[in-house]
């Protein structure tokens, strides 16, 4: 366990809890709102989805402060849920936090890590599976900007055979001192035969001056696995790739904004929440504006 994520555990005074009923199929999000207006604080979130139902959450994250906090995830056998995260911060806020998923037999876990604001954000989402058949898709997006020290740190435990884990996070960096981490560590134990994961983390360099640290990891303790693989690119943007956009006559700026919407168009789209889906489009070329 991550020693904030410790501390936040023994220190937070109350939880929010969310509870789905079995069998229950809701049919609009769950929408939780954590906004900080100053001093520092501790937090604690538990989504719990019984036997068969099915739920979208969105946790969106606002304001100022200095937050540690914890996410737990329990989904029971066949249950199936999507979670979006926004950590949308004022510029001077600082949030660490780690999201705990534990995913029951034949159960499937969504979940969206999308990171603009603050001046660090650092998460930590964890995996463990407590039943054959679970799968596990985590998603994430981030934009990070001059001075900004944004970090993921990811760990999936593939502890139970057959169970299926897919990883993409993909990130754009603009400005002095703009700092990215991705970390994925994969675990595949002895016990799990069967195993089907896949990692990759890509980043797109705006300006001189960002740096980007991204390292895949994958442990393999078993040879009798269906797939396993991971993949880590960064690149860099220039206005060779604006050339073909540009020659048919769009304005350099707009081309720019194509370019990078279209780096992040894949994993919008999977999220299937419209406003967050518009809103995080608007940050995108809000992102861009400001630095045109």
């Amino acid at each position: 366990m991550d020693r904030v994520a410790a501390q936040a555990y023994s220190a937070f005074e109350k939880a929010g809890v969310v509870t789905v009923p079995k069998e229950t199929v809701l049919t609009e999000p769950i929408r939780i709102t954590v906004h900080g207006e100053g001093g520092t604080s501790f937090g604690h979130q538990v989504i719990e989805l019984g036997a068969f139902a099915e739920a979208v959450v969105v946790i969106d994250h606002t304001g100022d402060a200095v937050l540690a906090a914890n996410v737990d995830y329990v989904l029971g056998d066949g249950a199936k849920l999507t979670v979006v995260s926004v950590q949308d911060w004022d510029d001077k806020a600082v949030h660490v936090a780690q999201h705990n998923a534990l995913i029951g037999r034949d159960a499937t876990l969504k979940s969206f890590v999308v990171t603009f604001g603050g001046d660090l954000v650092r998460l930590h989402p964890r995996v463990a599976y407590a039943g054959t058949g679970g799968e596990a898709e985590l998603f994430g997006l981030y934009f990070t900007d001059a001075g900004q020290h944004q970090e993921h740190r990811l760990l999936v435990d593939h502890n139970t055979p057959h169970c299926k884990s897919n990883v993409a996070y993909k990130g754009a960096l603009q400005g002095d001192g703009a700092h990215a981490v991705w970390i994925g560590d994969v675990l595949i134990e002895a016990n799990a035969e069967g195993t089907d994961t896949y990692e990759m983390n890509r980043n797109l360099v705006l300006t001189d001056g960002a740096r980007v640290d991204s390292v895949p990891n994958l442990e393999i303790e078993t040879g009798e696995i269906v797939g396993a693989g991971h993949a880590s690119a960064t690149g860099r943007f220039d206005d060779e790739q604006l050339f073909y956009l540009m020659a048919r006559g769009i304005p350099a700026d707009d081309a720019r904004r194509l370019v990078v919407r279209g780096f992040f168009a894949e994993l919008v789209q999977q999220i299937g929440v419209a406003d967050i889906q518009e809103r995080l489009l608007a940050r995108i070329d809000e992102e861009l504006e400001a630095s045109v």
